[in-house]
């Protein structure tokens, strides 16, 4: 079988998150609030869109927006394009909104890694998790 017949794996963060799933949608929505949590971008809300995320590091991932459904679900392709094909990647991020009695549950997902990106997978959950962290913050102050 070859790699591309291969199941892919997927990086899975889970967490109670104390602000009501609006607020949080909005931390996940606006580019503004977005950038600070995750990266630079010209996000917007509308399956279709393509936009693309600019990290610090100076790489930039090619974005279009696959489904959104507020403040509940929102998906996007995530595609990291580099010269060597082992470490190019092409993913789909989506964000579960479930409100619960002190807030709302966070599931996110990013599937897509191939069997030979286990170091990509590993850095793609410490990410998710600092991330993740940041996007707390944010979502606390969101108005």
């Amino acid at each position: 079988m070859t790699e591309a017949a291969a199941a892919t794996r997927s990086v899975v963060v889970r967490r109670e998150i104390a602000c009501p799933p609006e607020k949080l949608w909005r931390a996940l929505t606006q580019p503004h609030l977005i950038e600070e949590w995750l990266m630079k971008n010209d996000f917007a809300a509308q399956v279709g869109h393509r936009f693309n995320l600019r990290g610090e590091w100076g790489g930039v991932l090619d974005c279009e927006v696959l489904e959104v459904d507020p403040p509940r679900r929102l998906a996007y392709r995530w595609d990291y394009a580099h010269q060597d094909p082992a470490f190019a990647l092409k993913s789909v991020v989506t964000f579960t909104l479930t409100p619960t009695a002190r807030g709302t549950h966070l599931h996110m997902e990013q599937r897509g890694f191939r069997p030979s990106q286990k170091q990509a997978l590993g850095g793609a959950l410490h990410g998710w998790t600092q991330f993740l962290d940041k996007l707390e913050a944010v979502a606390a102050r969101a108005n």
